[in-house]
């Protein structure tokens, strides 16, 4: 099939360049369906949009010729006979995928608001999930079928295009001089154009970008190092105003083992934290909405501490996980729920296993999935998910898990099991329910499913609501506290670099024979989780968190952790610090209603207290790997 060098004529040139032609104009269509989405659903200004849509225009002449790069090789390594039978067949295969990409991208930032990034390299991995969510939410086969006549019609129609591309012939050696050099130059100018954030608009520097080149930056760049990236600090200063941030406790990341424990199962009230999938508070009439979408949570934060300025540590849910169990500042790249080998951590799990209760993950999904199984189990947790619930518990099912409402049966189970045995549970519980395809148990609610993100949030407030229907039947109900909490917003684009509505949660502890309804405003973060139910148990003299008690830190010290995959923000009052790779410091004035951010002066003190919580966690965990207990 291949012929010796002597021998080869061709176009080469020729060739990548119409093919690189063909992918800069799949690239300028996608970018102008992508500014009209921003457009319609995103609020932005289209004048606002037009310099990004135009540098991205720039941005996209080397990775055209990057992704047309392989044509060059085809046309310098195969022969004319060859090149003749498999020209146009895998000319259509070439359109097929710019298409089937761009579609890709589309069904990305609608769900997401921006280009290709670390989720969408982390989806690669775990394909059963993703590729059945694709299937159950959208008309794959439609889709498909559409892509392939649209394929089809472009390649008729670039036919004689192509054919006069690759009709003239030129020595071998002066084609594969000129073809791999231009090969070489423009994935080098493709490698290091960055994409740097020329626009405090984010779906502007988004749009300025190109999907392909943020993929490949994103597989690249899945973890990074606090200490090289980031604004940092003596060590030594760090821990002591960590310390001092985290209320005087004796901060660890690695599980300290608890002496003399004195067991009285009378005294230890069972502990259940359900972290509801992209509950935003916006949903809740509680926060405003009128859409009566929440009506079992908003009964709940009538009747118990609502914690009205809560917001998650990140845009995912193994940030959730890692901030509600471990209580720590979120760090650049991938969560550590998905760091390998992990173990012994300070988590309330560890902290409440040490003195008697029994800790618990259960999962309605499919718990290796973000590495969710791997981490609890190594912190000493009995992990249950799909896979191990009751047979014939479960009735509905998508790609993503079993109904909440299912997932809350076998809740019941497990903890029926231990207080048979006499031993105090503790839950950390994580729903599936609202989360595309946003399907769901027929009747259950006045939404038909699948009933989009509304279905989704009523659906898993109907089966919370059942769940505390059923739970208050019990023995053991009233000697029980609940946490109701969101792992993330259900969105999480916005103008601002850290958009601050997008991570407003609820948050709510309900225990009617235990405690009595309030209402705290203070501006408190998922991390302080922990210490506040350890408190409210009587162990918050062996805290070893970061986060704060909620209950007894005062209004003037609240503050938030919110982070992106690479930025790190500290919200105190209504100024966002926001530490930035190479060492920048942004800040920026918080709106009342979060969704403004006008940049303003570095506060040097804010800065060094954010500093503190990102570093200082950086610290723990290199501490933690150095003491042989994983990292």
């Amino acid at each position: 099939m291949v012929m010796s060098f002597s021998g080869l004529r061709g176009n080469a040139l020729r060739i990548l360049g119409f093919a690189a032609l063909v992918a800069l104009a799949v690239f300028l269509v996608t970018r102008i369906v992508l500014l009209w989405h921003s457009v319609l659903f995103g609020e932005q200004s289209p004048t606002a949009l037009i310099g990004p849509l135009t540098l991205g225009t720039l941005r996209d002449l080397p990775l055209a010729a990057v992704v047309a790069s392989p044509w060059a090789l085809f046309e310098l390594l195969f022969s004319a006979r060859w090149r003749a039978c498999l020209r146009r067949p895998l000319f259509a295969a070439y359109v097929f995928t710019l298409l089937f990409v761009a579609v890709s991208e589309g069904v990305f930032w609608d769900e997401f608001s921006v280009r290709f990034n670390f989720i969408a390299v982390d989806y690669l991995v775990f394909t059963t999930e993703v590729i059945g969510n694709i299937r159950e939410s959208y008309p794959v086969g439609k889709i498909v079928s559409a892509l392939l006549v649209l394929t089809g019609l472009a390649v008729w129609a670039l036919r004689r295009p192509l054919a006069a591309a690759a009709s003239g012939t030129a020595p071998f050696r002066s084609q594969a001089a000129w073809s791999l050099g231009l090969i070489v130059i423009v994935w080098g100018i493709a490698y290091k154009m960055a994409a740097p954030e020329l626009w405090p608009n984010s779906y502007a520097n988004e749009l300025a970008d190109n999907g392909w080149r943020s993929f490949l930056w994103a597989a690249r760049q899945n973890k990074l190092d606090y200490r090289h990236f980031y604004a940092t600090r003596p060590d030594a200063e760090v821990m002591a105003e960590l310390q001092r941030l985290s209320g005087g406790s004796r901060i660890s990341a690695t599980h300290q083992p608890v002496r003399n424990i004195v067991y009285q199962p009378a005294k230890k009230p069972n502990v259940v934290i359900v972290m509801m999938e992209s509950m935003s508070a916006e949903y809740m009439e509680a926060f405003g909405n009128t859409e009566g979408l929440t009506p079992n949570l908003d009964r709940l934060a009538k009747e118990g501490i609502l914690f009205s300025r809560m917001y998650a540590a990140g845009t995912r849910t193994v940030r959730g996980l890692e901030a509600g169990s471990a209580g720590l500042p979120p760090l650049p790249g991938k969560s550590l729920v998905r760091w390998p080998d992990v173990t012994n951590l300070n988590t309330l799990g560890a902290s409440l296993a040490a003195r008697g209760w029994s800790p618990h993950f259960v999962y309605g999904g499919y718990g290796m999935f973000d590495n969710m199984n791997g981490y609890f189990g190594a912190q000493g947790y009995q992990v249950t998910d799909r896979t191990g619930f009751r047979k014939g518990l479960v009735e509905f099912e998508n790609v993503w898990g079993v109904a909440d409402e299912h997932l809350f049966d076998q809740v019941l189970i497990e903890m029926d099991k231990d207080a048979a045995a006499g031993r105090p549970f503790f839950g950390h519980i994580m729903t599936a329910s609202n989360h595309v395809p946003f399907t769901y148990p027929a009747g259950r609610i006045d939404i038909s499913s699948p009933g989009k993100r509304r279905g989704g949030v009523k659906y898993a407030d109907y089966a919370i609501g059942r769940f505390i229907e059923m739970a208050s039947q019990k023995p053991w109900f009233d000697n029980t506290i609940f946490l109701f909490v969101a792992d993330h917003c259900a969105r999480s684009a916005g103008k601002a670099k850290i958009p601050v509505y997008r991570y407003h949660i609820p948050a709510i502890i309900y225990a009617p024979k235990i405690i009595s309804p309030q209402r705290v405003d203070t501006l408190v973060s998922q991390i302080d989780m922990a210490p506040t139910l350890l408190a409210m148990l009587g162990l918050q003299a062996d805290d070893h968190f970061i986060g704060r008690d909620i209950m007894r830190m005062a209004p003037e010290d609240g503050r938030a952790l919110l982070s992106t995959y690479q930025n790190l923000g500290y919200l105190k009052g209504d100024v966002m610090t926001v530490l930035l790779p190479k060492g920048k410091i942004e800040t920026f004035r918080i709106s009342a209603n979060g969704q403004e951010a006008k940049p303003m002066p570095t506060d040097a003190r804010l800065a060094e207290e954010a500093i503190a919580y990102f570093q200082g966690a950086a610290i723990l965990m290199e501490r933690h790997g150095a003491d042989g207990k994983g990292g």
